[in-house]
């Protein structure tokens, strides 16, 4: 009897169309946020903490994907530049939850825009179902790996 035949066909593999998906995305999205002085990690934190305010490091490395560090050496450039604000000491526990500044604010609305236009861009060629049902399918493969 013979085995199947483990190699992968990259032309109908679905884990490589969603790398190449992802790796398109990246790319766009850097192409927009360079002129901003931004890079997708910057944006990312921005975001986080405009949406949830008052993440610890720890928090936000998980919510941008990036180890505890790097997201601790972009938070000290983040609060220099006054992007963010963190407490000098913590409140409770050893976290210093940060929070965004006006200026910081200011920033995350033009980097959001131009992060939005490269997902419509992206969505542009599907319906309103078609969407839904891609956002569907993602979270439950994502749930199926988890």
């Amino acid at each position: 009897m013979r085995q199947a035949d483990p190699q992968i066909e990259l032309d109908t593999s679905l884990g490589y169309l969603l790398k190449e998906t992802a790796s398109a995305l990246r790319a766009s999205m850097e192409a927009v946020l360079r002129p901003l002085g931004m890079t997708i990690t910057h944006y990312s934190c921005l975001e986080l903490l405009a949406q949830r305010p008052g993440l610890s490091n720890s928090e936000l490395a998980r919510g941008a994907f990036v180890t505890r560090q790097s997201m601790n050496v972009l938070l000290q450039a983040l609060e220099r530049d006054g992007l963010v604000r963190r407490p000098e000491q913590p409140t409770v526990g050893r976290a210093l939850p940060a929070e965004l500044t006006d200026r910081g604010r200011r920033q995350l609305t033009a980097a959001s825009a131009a992060v939005r236009g490269v997902e419509d861009k992206m969505k542009s060629e599907l319906s309103e179902d078609e969407r839904a049902t891609l956002h569907g399918l993602l979270t439950r493969c994502v749930a199926s790996l988890r």
